[in-house]
């Protein structure tokens, strides 16, 4: 496994999600319209090619949760949902609660 300074990460979305990525040099891959058909062909690509972080619009998330989990669970790669252009459904949240919660033992975002 190559060191954690060289580890690269990626992003996948709509054009106007994966923007700032590219400009901190983030690989950038656009799916919108017909192209989200291919997302999970691109998605295990990543993996494959050992990618630490695969940033995905969260609606993405909800459409092919199924191979997100697949990945995260297969490979190291962590695949983790950030919200689109329009806005958050709470699945990213959810996720993270989840996968917190699984890490640690216990739902430390509990409300008291």
């Amino acid at each position: 496994m190559p060191d954690n300074r060289s580890l690269p990460m990626a992003a996948i979305g709509s054009y106007e999600m994966v923007l700032p990525f590219q400009a901190v040099g983030v690989k950038t891959v656009v799916l919108d319209g017909e192209k989200r058909g291919s997302f999970e062909e691109i998605l295990e690509k990543l993996a494959r090619e050992s990618y630490a972080v695969v940033f995905i619009q969260e609606d993405l998330f909800v459409d092919f949760g199924g191979k997100v989990q697949e990945v995260n669970d297969r490979y190291p790669t962590s695949v983790l949902p950030i919200p689109g252009p329009s806005g958050t459904s709470g699945a990213g949240l959810e996720s993270i609660r989840s996968s917190v919660e699984k890490a640690v033992g216990m739902d430390i975002f509990a409300e008291r």
